[in-house]
């Protein structure tokens, strides 16, 4: 484990878009007591905060949903024990869920906020603006 902000964002980042990343691996580059902020969006449109324990639960929920997914990385601002990430998540459909059907893309770009300390993430905070469903 390192404990360069930069190093630490782009584990968390790996270990999120991982479909086969475990529990214990996130774990290992979260802060117990982190929080998360979702804004809100198409998906998620009334936004969202979440402690571990709801955020371990989407990351279960986003590997049963999807088939592939990936976040490039684009660029990271540090400022002390805060990182300022550009990036694009891409994401495919496994199966029908809600207005999704299977073998659809999704992209969202994404503006985030976080903040690392201990060596692991303590807060991200996220601002994802998606392309239009079914275009990408």
């Amino acid at each position: 484990m390192t404990s360069n902000v930069a190093d630490v964002v782009r584990q968390y980042f790996a270990v999120v878009s991982d479909l086969d990343s475990t529990e214990e691996q996130l774990g290992a580059v979260v802060h117990p007591e982190a929080r998360f902020v979702e804004h809100p969006n198409p998906v998620v449109p009334q936004g969202a905060v979440r402690d571990v324990a709801q955020s371990l639960a989407g990351f279960q929920a986003g590997k049963a949903l999807l088939s592939s997914q990936a976040i490039q990385i684009h660029e990271i601002l540090v400022d002390g024990e805060r990182a300022a990430v550009r990036s694009t998540w891409r994401g495919t459909v496994g199966k029908d869920a809600g207005p999704f059907r299977a073998g659809t893309t999704l992209e969202a770009h994404m503006a985030g906020w976080l903040t690392v300390r201990e060596g692991r993430v303590l807060d991200h905070e996220t601002f994802d603006c998606y392309e239009p469903f079914g275009t990408t």
